[in-house]
């Protein structure tokens, strides 16, 4: 079959960019998903995402050993119409300004936060929220909790208590200090990208095919252009041309991993693994970024309320830890349920101050492991690789206990049940962080904008050296943003709609 464009990745930004195209009834577009067309149960109640991890809507990948902890960690990933939106803890935030206003120094023109607001606002209709900077007539319906769990409200009046700031709107941008971030939650239930951009309406357009359990195994290249992909759905192959371009959006592993089993990527590398180079592109699938996060758990002195329709991270805050940092380097997040590394003890009963480094200077790597696209690629985030991300992470202990120890969690709080009140030198704080790592999937930057030799896509998205193959994911980020990434990667995908049509 052929179409004018062929979309890879029915997560955050496919849904995004394929629903954007189609609405032009003279294209043909096709959307391939390697996930289940029919959700899960449990996709629709906020308060269960930490159950679909692991589940058949997870790529279920693991990390290389990490050198920080000498642990192999779980990497979720969405593998469903909606991606990640469909698992993820729905907390729906931009990076502080100051991540995006970074970009343009790092070879992204064009990609500072004012460039990019015209994209958050279209995505979002944030009701309640100053329409100057906040949408109105987006997709996606977001807000922060209609009732909230009383154990996070506790908490960040505990934050207010032990100095920090009050904010209207964490989720803008333009704030930091702790408050209420927005969801991804309508009617009670989890709205998705395939929910907001996919709906009954745009499915069935005639000229937008959708192609769920589709796994794509190669890109099809000819004279320095790509042409279209190969993809299996069971044992059966396909083949889809494409007559105007390819877009990628696989995620931030996915995406390279297709790139370099297709023969892009790092000339060595691939030689050393089996493929055939087409293009030498050495920055595929360097640049990993993650948020590492690690959590304080106390035990509940009363039952902490079930709120099936929050989710159990409500309440964030965002604070500069190091005074040279460019903005906002440490994430806070409460959480009303004991959410912790699996390997470690703790109450059934209890809650949670997580702590993330934000603007991580640790870089990690996506490589193949098989020149077989059914393979998994190793994904190595080096997670606290660098020593300064070490210590942002003890200072990150430091201000959950401060915030932990405030009084207004007096009628909550009981025991210290991780990383325990005995754990205080910087020894024994350094192995807590060891065993009570966390991937916070907010996988970033393997294929970065930029014009040096390392750059992977252009400004305008375009992958360098080839034509007719852009890439609209979190992969194109040059540096991580302050946030969890939901919300950056509808905001480049809805920019990567009007890029392709220009």
């Amino acid at each position: 079959m052929t179409y004018d464009y062929v979309v890879v990745g029915a997560g955050t930004a496919g849904s995004v960019v394929a629903s954007r195209l189609s609405q032009d009834p003279d294209l043909r577009v096709l959307l391939l998903e390697a996930g289940d067309a029919q959700p899960l149960e449990l996709m629709s109640v906020p308060g269960a995402w930490p159950a679909l991890m692991g589940s058949t809507a997870d790529w279920a990948g693991v990390s290389t050993e990490q050198s920080f902890s000498g642990a192999v960690m779980p990497l979720p990933r969405g593998r469903a119409l909606g991606g990640s939106s469909s698992i993820n803890g729905l907390n729906f935030m931009r990076g502080h300004r100051s991540s995006y206003d970074r970009w343009p120094a790092l070879g992204a023109p064009g990609w500072g936060f004012e460039d990019l607001l015209p994209y958050f606002r279209r995505s979002e209709t944030a009701a309640g929220r100053d329409a100057a900077v906040r949408g109105q007539e987006g997709p996606l319906r977001v807000g922060p909790p209609a009732a909230p769990n009383p154990v996070v409200a506790a908490l960040v009046e505990g934050a207010v208590e032990a100095g920090h700031r009050r904010a209207d709107d964490i989720s803008s941008g333009l704030e930091t200090g702790f408050g209420w971030c927005d969801n991804t939650i309508a009617d009670g239930q989890r709205q998705s990208a395939a929910d907001a951009y996919l709906p009954p309406a745009v499915r069935n357009r005639p000229n937008l095919q959708i192609v769920t359990g589709a796994l794509v195994t190669r890109l099809r290249l000819s004279d320095g252009r790509c042409t279209g992909v190969d993809y299996v759905v069971g044992d059966v192959r396909h083949t889809a041309r494409s007559t105007r371009e390819v877009v990628l959006a696989a995620g931030a592993i996915g995406t390279p991993h297709l790139l370099m089993v297709s023969g892009i990527g790092p000339r060595d590398h691939l030689l050393d693994v089996g493929v055939e180079p087409v293009l030498d592109l050495p920055g595929v699938g360097a640049n990993l970024q993650d948020h590492a996060m690690s959590t304080l758990t106390y035990a509940a002195r009363q039952p902490v309320p079930p709120c099936p329709v929050n989710p159990p991270g409500e309440g964030v805050g965002l604070v500069r830890v190091d005074p040279g940092a460019e903005g906002p380097d440490l994430q806070i997040l409460f959480v009303s349920l004991p959410y912790r590394a699996p390997s470690l003890p703790g109450p059934e009963s209890g809650y949670t101050i997580g702590f993330s480094v934000m603007a991580p200077h640790s870089r990690g790597s996506v490589r193949l492991a098989s020149p077989d696209p059914t393979v998994a690629p190793l994904v190595d985030p080096n997670y606290l690789g660098d020593e300064r991300d070490v210590t942002t992470m003890m200072a990150g202990l430091r201000i959950a206990r401060e915030i932990g120890e405030a009084p207004a969690l007096a009628p909550w709080r009981g025991e210290e049940a991780q990383p325990g009140p005995d754990v205080r030198d910087g020894d024994a704080v350094r192995d807590f962080l060891r065993r009570g790592l966390l991937a916070y999937f907010h996988y970033s930057g393997t294929c970065r904008i930029g014009s040096d030799d390392m750059a992977v896509v252009d400004p305008d998205l375009l992958v360098r050296g080839i034509g007719g193959l852009r890439i609209a994911d979190a992969s194109v980020m040059p540096a991580i943003v302050s946030a969890n990434t939901n919300a950056t990667v509808y905001a480049i995908a809805e920019r990567a709609s009007d890029l392709l049509t220009k």
